[in-house]
């Protein structure tokens, strides 16, 4: 064991604070000094992501996907870092996550990927948002919206192709006619024409240029009839990297511009390997004992100690977004640059981390024992070892996209930038 200064690892309970939650996190202070837990935000890596992206698809724009809170991320920090790497546009999924840019002083045009229900298109046109339509009820609503609002100018709209993935948009027969009754509202000015892929992330599969297909031929319909939207966008972060066809004038980019991949096994492509994931989840070692062989640990008691072992517990658990099912999945942490096991059920607000045996190499951590205080990476790199959003996800038959999602509010959120 090293220096007198490391603490036993026996019984040892923590009580001092960690992490500096930065702008964007919920009742940052309290939660980043009262419980060790956080979400580390590199807003280096947004803007190095969107500077890559933006290179790989010009000429089109590159519009910044900061839906669900950026994913996760923190939508105002996240679109401003985006914004400032070479983003042009934004886009959100609610109306109340578009109004929530502009309250924080963002004037870019930040469009609404689904058609807002009528009751929100006065907010709509109050905040400056982009609707997206593809119903004549849709059309209507925004159009009585922009004339009850008195506003001198029209109000930019994007419609919506169904192309094939059949969850939202405008059947390609019914397209045409909704984009000419658009064009006919003095009220509204028809700036996009859009459609979204389905499996663009799943190289070689002919639908993807098959909803392509689809897509130009409204294009080329609408253009018959004098009908030319300046924007036509269909690529998502897989059709940017992967289906060079997709760009047309704007790409929307959302699991790219946080530093991963549209799949798993997309992880080692040139263009995907120049980005920088954005996001690490860390804690802190909160208690640590030595537990007797044949013990069993947490809920379930499913895990069960082959040797006298060092046991520490992590408090952060499936109310913060740590899947229940990852500890039987095989699910590890980092703690002193070295995998550790889950032992046993996630909790609501802890994890047990099995450390190895008492006196084994695999109880020691960096410099000696783990102890309390000791940094645990759930998402991240620590020394020479990285776990990422992508191994948990296929760990626990999901994506990297739900896992990054899943941090939930009360996880505190921590801003770094130019090296700060």
């Amino acid at each position: 064991m090293s220096g007198p200064a490391r603490r036993s690892p026996v019984a040892a309970t923590a009580a001092e604070p960690v992490a500096r939650p930065g702008p964007g996190a919920p009742d940052p202070v309290d939660a980043g000094r009262l419980r060790p837990a956080w979400a580390e935000i590199d807003l280096d890596a947004v803007r190095h992501n969107a500077g890559v992206l933006a290179r790989l698809a010009a000429p089109a724009s590159l519009c910044a996907v900061v839906k669900a809170d950026g994913y996760g991320h923190g939508a105002v920090p996240v679109a401003t870092a985006a914004l400032e790497g070479g983003a042009t546009h934004l886009a959100v999924a609610l109306v109340e996550e578009g109004r929530r840019l502009r309250e924080a002083g963002i004037g870019s045009p930040v469009l609404v990927l689904s058609q807002p229900v009528p009751a929100a298109m006065p907010e709509v046109v109050a905040s400056g948002l982009t609707p997206t339509l593809y119903t004549r009820a849709g059309v209507e609503a925004v159009a009585d919206a922009v004339r009850a609002a008195g506003r001198r100018r029209p109000l930019a709209v994007h419609v919506k192709v169904d192309t094939g993935m059949h969850r939202v948009g405008a059947a390609p027969e019914e397209a045409v006619a909704l984009a000419e009754t658009v064009t006919a509202r003095p009220e509204l000015y028809l700036e996009g024409l859009f459609t979204h892929l389905a499996v663009a992330d799943e190289l070689g599969d002919p639908y993807t240029d098959q909803q392509l297909d689809r897509f130009e031929a409204v294009v080329a319909a609408l253009a018959r009839r004098g009908i030319r939207p300046p924007l036509l966008h269909a690529a998502n972060s897989a059709g940017t990297v992967f289906h060079p066809r997709s760009r047309y004038g704007l790409v929307r980019c959302g699991i790219a511009l946080y530093g991963l991949a549209p799949a798993a096994d997309h992880t080692g492509h040139t263009d995907v390997a120049a980005l920088r994931p954005a996001m690490a989840l860390k804690a802190r070692v909160s208690h640590v004992k030595e537990v007797d062989a044949g013990e069993r640990l947490s809920y379930g008691l499913r895990h069960r100690l082959a040797e006298r072992s060092v046991v520490a517990t992590v408090p952060i658990g499936y109310a913060d977004g740590v899947t229940r099912s990852l500890a039987a999945a095989g699910g590890c942490v980092l703690i002193g640059g070295r995998r550790r096991r889950l032992a046993g059920t996630v909790t609501m607000d802890q994890i047990i981390v099995d450390c190895g045996p008492v006196g084994g190499a695999g109880g020691e951590g960096a410099g000696g024992r783990v102890a309390v205080g000791d940094e645990v990476v759930l998402i991240g790199r620590q020394g020479d070892e990285v776990l990422t959003a992508w191994e948990w996800a296929k760990r626990t038959g999901t994506i990297a996209y739900e896992v990054i999602c899943g941090v939930s509010v009360r996880v505190p959120r921590t801003y770094r930038q130019a090296g700060r």
